[in-house]
């Protein structure tokens, strides 16, 4: 089984581009060795094609060289942070109908190409901390709710993420899972793993 993880800096997570295998030190490392000690196998596949910065534009952009051409048996995508945060930083705005209609693109050509691969979508997710993250929920949430008609409608798996880590942050505080808000802390990487291993495996 080929498991193909795609997205921005989560998923990057400080990957050697040069090193097709290496996975980063995120949530994908962490995916393949609860992997092996849930399954106790070495038959699953996991590549890492995360890159920093990427918006769902960006992942368009490279589709066929990072995703189609890979062929993976499963598909895990995060992305929508930057599309966000952008928009405070660079005054680069993606409207929710612009991310939308892209990721709706990306993921039919998936299902062409790829008809007997599954999906899993993560949501985006960004936590209160600092304060003028909150700001960005004006934002995010259209684009929270645009991955979640699109997940109805293409994947097979779907991760609530940003509920979730909301959920986590109450009890451990949000800077324990992600310093800025956004990039997770090890913990945080960690929480993403074991999400996906109980998703996908019931482990």
């Amino acid at each position: 089984m080929k498991i193909l993880f795609i997205g921005d800096s989560i998923t990057d997570a400080g990957r050697t581009y040069e090193d097709f295998y290496n996975l980063g030190y995120g949530y994908p490392r962490y995916f393949k060795d609860l992997v092996r000690l849930g399954l106790q196998s070495d038959d699953i596949e996991v590549i890492n094609k995360g890159i920093s910065g990427n918006r769902v534009c960006d992942l368009e952009a490279r589709w066929k060289e990072d995703c189609l051409d890979i062929k993976p048996d499963l598909l895990s995508i995060l992305i929508g942070i930057n599309d966000t945060w952008r928009r405070f930083d660079s005054n680069d705005e993606t409207t929710a109908q612009e991310f939308y209609d892209c990721y709706r693109r990306i993921l039919t050509s998936f299902k062409e190409e790829c008809p007997n691969a599954e999906i899993l979508m993560i949501e985006p997710f960004v936590l209160p901390y600092p304060a003028d993250r909150k700001d960005w929920r004006v934002d995010l949430d259209p684009k929270i709710q645009a991955v979640r008609e699109l997940a109805a409608e293409f994947a097979d798996y779907y991760i609530p993420m940003d509920g979730k880590m909301a959920s986590l942050a109450i009890k451990l505080s949000p800077e324990a899972l992600a310093a800025d808000g956004v990039h997770p802390t090890d913990m945080g990487h960690l929480f993403i793993a074991q999400e996906i291993m109980n998703t996908l495996f019931g482990i």
